[in-house]
């Protein structure tokens, strides 16, 4: 968690600032909340099976470069200590956890499918440090509440994000080299019929979809602009 929030009394105001989930509610407020990166790609890669219902069991593998909004300087952040080398932090603690769990339910209750039906979704999440600079990968690792083929899984990603600007649902799994530098987020899902699980990959740049950009996005909807404006 982040700590005592300085104005409570501000909370009923302020929205979610996730374009892609709350793109209403943001283009009326006053204050919007800029969701953290992890939260970002994670929400992205999952919330097309969160809003069916489908979410039992949810495992989040997630890795960025040494640039992470927030974080601060110390031994692991400088580049000669991440080089050659994968660090796990936040071991059972990551702050945005919470954020991920609250996104996912609202995504589920908004269908009427997962939250209000199973209860609330206990996320198993770990963060890991990589040698980049910039850059983030969450693999997710679903149970299903039951089976899905790749078909309804194709047409339940592309469903939801055939009228998003800047989510691209690709056929192959994404690299963080291929969003570089943009307000794109790349996701990817394969049913596994082996274990019977689904795989969901979301990639970003988290220093623009995953921080920058997606204020910029934010502040167009706000503002009435073109929610595209000085944004690629």
């Amino acid at each position: 968690m982040y700590g005592e929030h300085p104005r409570p009394d501000l909370l009923p105001e302020a929205v979610y600032g996730l374009t892609e989930l709350h793109r209403e509610d943001i283009a009326g407020a006053a204050i919007v909340a800029n969701p953290g990166c992890y939260p970002t790609a994670s929400v992205l890669a999952l919330a097309p099976l969160a809003r069916a219902g489908l979410i039992a069991d949810l495992v989040i593998d997630a890795k960025q470069g040494i640039s992470g909004a927030g974080r601060a300087f110390d031994e692991t952040t400088h580049l000669s200590m991440a080089a050659e080398n994968i660090l796990p932090y936040k071991v059972a603690a990551h702050r945005h956890t919470p954020e991920i769990e609250e996104q996912l339910a609202l995504a589920a209750a908004g269908e009427g499918g997962g939250a209000d039906a199973h209860g609330e979704l206990a996320v198993q999440f770990q963060a890991h440090l990589v040698p980049l600079d910039q850059g983030e990968m969450v693999s997710c690792y679903v149970t299903p509440r039951r089976a899905v083929g790749p078909a309804e899984l194709r047409e339940l990603y592309a469903e939801a994000y055939a009228a998003e600007p800047f989510v691209e649902v690709v056929d192959s799994p994404p690299g963080v080299r291929e969003v570089r530098e943009t307000n794109y987020c790349r996701v990817f899902a394969a049913a596994d019929e082996h274990t019977g699980k689904i795989i969901a990959f979301g990639a970003l740049d988290n220093l623009w979809k995953g921080t920058s950009s997606q204020a910029v996005q934010n502040l167009n909807l706000m503002f009435g602009a073109p929610e595209t404006d000085g944004l690629s």
